[in-house]
């Protein structure tokens, strides 16, 4: 069961909402982590989880725990089954991508928390061009495992990925 292994949950919330558990987020989410990481200075693992992801489930949270061994980042990740192509700002093709090695990475996303600390200990401008925590550990020289898992788990971005999550949840 998660709640035995998880000591504390901080949230990062917008200014003027924070209280008991809850931190002012910061100008990026990478920001916002950063935040809610030095609240937690004693922690040791540290699982980072986008709201935007409400199917998120306690297996999916074990299970990337459970993969954390031998790396310092795990991340939840659905390989990509369409074709990818890299283009010129004009829209002129470069090339096509091979889709057998690409994710589409996801959260949860679960760390050794000293990893993270040195991966978000950047200038501002860095953490806002990070779209994720797990680019930040790997450009810090950490090792990061994707955790294959289903598209399920999406983002809920456009009112279209809203009322597919309502209908799942409901």
């Amino acid at each position: 069961m998660l709640s035995a292994v998880c000591d504390s949950v901080i949230v990062a919330v917008p200014a003027g909402h924070v209280r008991s558990g809850w931190v002012e987020g910061g100008a990026s989410r990478s920001a916002s982590v950063r935040n809610a990481l030095a609240a937690t200075p004693e922690a040791r693992t540290v699982v980072v989880h986008d709201a935007a992801r409400p199917l998120v489930t306690e297996h999916l949270v074990e299970s990337c725990l459970a993969a954390l061994m031998g790396v310092d980042g795990v991340t939840a990740a659905a390989p990509v089954s369409d074709t990818i192509k890299e283009a010129f700002p004009d829209g002129t093709v470069e090339r096509t991508l091979d889709r057998s090695r690409l994710w589409a990475v996801q959260t949860p996303q679960v760390f050794r928390a000293d990893a993270l600390r040195r991966a978000l200990d950047v200038s501002d401008d860095v953490l806002a061009a990070a779209t994720d925590d797990a680019s930040l550990v790997e450009a810090a020289g950490g090792s990061v495992r994707v955790l294959e898992w289903t598209a399920e788990n999406f983002k809920v971005t456009t009112e279209s990925d809203l009322a597919r999550a309502e209908a799942l949840l409901c």
